[in-house]
């Protein structure tokens, strides 16, 4: 059994989502729930894998090991039954960066690019620092099912009036948490093919899908997809070492793959980090057993906020995850603007999560919040909530009582 109930300080540490300065209007007490990181302590076999290699005592210019590609191979056909081979495997410093790579290799300036929002934000940074431009065909909430949806005839329908270059697919979704089908996959996939886009599929949270839904790498769906496909993938997000700098991009098109590698050596972006691929390989080949703990944790994290939430605090809502540990709160209920929401969640509850609208437009009245911490923190941040909302209603029934 692992640890996860283990509060881990790392204040000082140089750490992006608890050491970076906090918005204004947040309090010292804040807790950041915000950048997609986990605060649990890497697998064991990690860390000792890398204090070997730091034992070591030279660092320079360094390429993956002979056996580097087979655990990742390896971790494909165990978790997802996805047979890869090794000269697929294209590495990169991380997801983004290979995203602006994939878009300056496979598009030029003024190209449209398909997304669909509320998505990932640092795929429209991608597509507009690059002089692209951002074509969307927004997934809809629908409250029966409790889930989004894709509109398939407006998304054919983006295809043909805008003509865009590639389909940048995040599966699971971040941050509304769904998994697609393989149906779904199928027809944005047989769309695509018609109508000649290359599709990028962002698949980093991969490894956290829940009991019920299946992830399907996206040229696994069909044998014609892999041909226009570019997969992302990393073990950043399932194993936490998303400071080590490493990805691995499989594109089974040697065509398609030389373009990438080409705009990696451009990019400047081909030199590996030997910490980085050291972690990777050790991670795919000792975490089955640490990715099933750490999942189910996370899920009763979930469970308890889905609970605490019905029973306590009605007027806010969660969507069930299928993927992902980062939460999307639905605080429409809370009847405030927008502006009023971040305001009250930030320096009311003193919680720093990343809003709504932040992945588009239609994230307004949402709220993104990452649950991969302690239970006791969870439950700390919803005890808070409460009480600030409680508090905000007598206000505002005091001021109501006043006026009459």
């Amino acid at each position: 059994m692992y640890d996860f109930d283990r509060i881990i300080n790392r204040r000082g540490t140089g750490s992006l989502k608890h050491d970076r300065r906090l918005p204004d209007g947040a309090g010292p007490n804040t807790i950041s729930m915000w950048v997609a990181d986990m605060d649990f302590a890497v697998l064991p076999e990690v860390r000792q894998a890398l204090s070997k290699r730091v034992d070591h005592g030279i660092y320079g210019y360094s390429i993956p090991s002979p056996t580097y590609a087979t655990a990742v191979a390896g971790w494909m056909k165990r978790r997802h039954d996805w047979e890869i081979l090794p000269e697929w495997i294209s590495t990169s410093p991380g997801v983004v960066p290979a995203l602006k790579m994939i878009v300056r290799a496979f598009s030029s300036p003024g190209d449209a690019i398909l997304v669909q929002r509320p998505v990932y934000y640092p795929f429209m940074r991608s597509i507009e620092s690059n002089d692209r431009r951002v074509v969307n065909s927004p997934l809809h909430y629908c409250a029966g099912t409790g889930r989004y949806e894709i509109d398939f005839d407006d998304f054919e329908r983006r295809i043909v009036e805008d003509n865009p270059r590639l389909f940048f697919l995040c599966n699971p979704h971040n941050p509304v948490g769904r998994v697609f089908t393989r149906e779904e996959l199928w027809r944005m996939g047989d769309l695509c093919l018609r109508h000649g886009l290359l599709i990028i599929s962002d698949e980093i949270h991969h490894d956290f899908v829940y009991e019920g839904h299946t992830h399907l790498p996206f040229s696994k769906v069909d044998p014609r997809f892999a041909a226009r496909a570019l997969i992302c993938t990393a073990p950043s997000k399932t194993f936490n070492l998303a400071g080590l700098h490493n990805s691995n991009i499989v594109i089974a098109d040697p065509e398609l793959k030389a373009r990438f590698d080409r705009e990696k050596i451009r990019s400047g972006m081909n030199d590996q980090n030997c910490f980085g691929t050291v972690a990777c390989e050790a991670a795919y080949a000792y975490g089955d057993r640490w990715v099933e703990e750490v999942k189910s944790y996370l899920y009763g994290n979930y469970e308890l906020i889905d609970s605490f939430l019905r029973t306590r605090l009605p007027m806010i809502s969660v969507l069930r995850p299928e993927g992902l540990y980062l939460l999307w709160l639905d605080l429409r209920g809370l009847g405030m603007t927008n502006d009023e929401m971040k305001r009250f969640l930030l320096e009311e509850v003193g919680v720093w999560g990343d809003p709504g609208d932040m992945f588009g437009p239609e994230g307004e009245g949402f709220f993104r919040l990452n649950i991969a911490c302690p239970r006791s923190v969870i439950t700390e941040l919803f005890e808070r909530m409460e009480r600030c909302v409680n508090n905000r209603f007598q206000r505002q029934e005091t001021c109501r009582n006043l006026e009459e």
